[in-house]
């Protein structure tokens, strides 16, 4: 590691530095989480709401698919391998919005913990991908990446709850469920 870097450019160089940090990438999921925490104070009981069609679905099923990916996410830190076909499907995640604000404060106080030697951690993803084959596929990862995706997954999920909450009649911050490039993009047309 360079003298005048602070941030470790190598596997090696995170083992070996110990001076804490916070990585983009953890403050990247807080943020997303908490955006979901305030959906959750948001909705009150229409949070289980199911929306009639299209939709068929409700704030709840999507914020519960949301966290759930979080959660196989970190099951496979101790074993190596994020199964995202082994969702729970818990539905008290789904119905009850105190309970799913519970299991959210869990999720951000388990990934705080993380570090970039966390981080940089090889895994294996499982995940059935293919409508024909019974076989799930094999994916050859690192934490870093998973999480990274498990933002993207909420980040698009929350876009879906967005238009679930205009159509149940739930006020959502203006931001929510865009993407942060999206809104750059926005403010900088604003800008113009």
């Amino acid at each position: 590691m360079k003298a005048d870097s602070m941030t470790p450019n190598t596997p090696t160089e995170w083992a070996t530095n110990t001076r804490p940090q916070t990585s983009a990438l953890v403050l990247a999921t807080k943020e997303v989480l908490q955006q979901g925490l305030r959906l959750l104070e948001s909705c009150g009981e229409k949070y289980a709401l199911a929306a009639p069609a299209p939709f068929d679905a409700s704030v709840g099923r999507h914020f519960r698919h949301v966290l759930e990916h979080f959660h196989c996410l970190l099951q496979g830190v101790n074993n190596g391998e994020v199964n995202y076909d082994a969702r729970k499907r818990d539905a008290r995640i789904e119905t009850e919005a105190s309970f799913a604000a519970g299991a959210t404060n869990e999720v951000i106080r388990q990934i705080e913990l993380w570090t970039e030697v966390t981080l940089a951690q090889r895994c294996s993803t499982v995940s059935s991908l293919a409508y024909h084959s019974d076989s799930p596929s094999f994916i050859s990862s690192n934490l870093g990446r998973e999480l990274a995706y498990c933002i993207g997954h909420a980040i698009h999920h929350f876009a879906i709850i967005r238009l679930l909450c205009g159509h149940i009649g739930v006020k959502i911050p203006a931001d929510f469920g865009y993407a942060p490039s999206t809104l750059k993009y926005q403010s900088s047309l604003a800008a113009d």
